[in-house]
């Protein structure tokens, strides 16, 4: 139990804090949050992206196999949330809404800032993150998309709107640079350094601000199991997947940690403009973020003693 509380106090708690910040901050002052997602996209996390990749260690064959099991969870995932939307009875746009808010977790917002906390911004285990983070943002712009669009014009542009995103370029010359050992000038360097360091801090706030921009007026039954689902079969079927796999060590416990993120804002985004009943996506990301207080820190615990 005190090592439970003491993850809570140490990683959960600075996180809320921020996250309360610029959810009050938008409250007052209706900051314009597309501005702050651009600020985050094409700012800071291309820049961290780029810096994680570059200083880390990164075994080649180990990214391919993160990216395989990354793929094989999602289609796991897939699988039973879409059998659980179908024994709630749910309508066609609701499956999908629910089938997608457990595809799609805060890897990035919410999962870097714990990944940093909870291994003191080793750069190894960050650069898991990072993988899961691209991961998720291709999947989420790709399929999530195709899933709730009903024109392909539309789909295709979504596709090729995310290889224009500086996120995409951040992961990719990472990878060139580290692979090929290329230098930097020093003041280069430091620049990014500078811009990399801003990122825990500012994406928190902004998912803060982008929380208090989400309206709802209800809750309902299927939306609260799609949050359980997300925070407590998500994880689940991730330990069942590396216990098969082999993955153990540092590799493993981040993994499982960013299994258990809440459902992406990116998600209800995406409803907001795709789907019919945006206000049921609001409510999964709301409630499971809300949620994810206890069971990410019941997750971190766990994953520190198995793996």
């Amino acid at each position: 139990m005190g090592g439970f509380i003491f993850i809570f106090m140490n990683v959960i708690l600075p996180i809320i804090i921020i996250v309360s910040t610029g959810y009050i901050v938008q409250l007052k002052f209706k900051l314009d949050r597309g501005t702050l997602a651009k600020l985050a996209i094409h700012y800071v996390m291309p820049a961290f992206i780029f810096m994680s990749l570059y200083e880390s260690d990164i075994n080649f064959s180990l990214f391919v196999r993160i990216l395989l099991f990354l793929s094989l969870y999602a289609f796991a995932t897939f699988l039973i949330t879409r059998f659980i939307a179908r024994f709630l009875g749910l309508d066609r746009g609701q499956r999908i809404l629910f089938t997608n808010s457990n595809l799609f977790y805060n890897a990035g917002n919410y999962g870097v800032p714990v990944n940093d906390l909870v291994f003191r911004s080793d750069p190894y285990a960050m650069s898991v993150q990072v993988i899961m983070v691209v991961f998720q943002n291709m999947f989420a712009y790709s399929y999530g998309i195709f899933s709730l669009s009903a024109e392909n014009s539309g789909r295709g542009r979504a596709l090729l709107g995310y290889f224009r995103m500086p996120i995409f370029y951040g992961l990719a010359f990472g990878l060139l640079f580290n692979y090929f050992d290329i230098g930097m000038p020093a003041p280069v360097t430091s620049a990014l350094d500078y811009m990399r360091n801003a990122m825990i801090g500012i994406v928190l706030f902004i998912l803060g601000a982008q929380i208090a921009g989400i309206k709802f007026r209800r809750l309902r039954f299927s939306a609260f199991t799609a949050s359980l689902s997300r925070l407590v079969i998500g994880p689940a079927v991730a330990f069942v997947m590396l216990l098969l796999s082999g993955i153990g060590g540092i590799t493993a416990q981040a993994i499982l940690i960013t299994s258990a993120m809440p459902a992406a804002v990116n998600s209800s985004i995406i409803a907001q403009q795709y789907s019919d009943d945006p206000e049921y996506a609001a409510e999964i990301v709301m409630m499971s973020t809300l949620l994810s207080a206890a069971t990410v820190s019941f997750v971190i615990y766990a994953a520190m003693i198995i793996f």
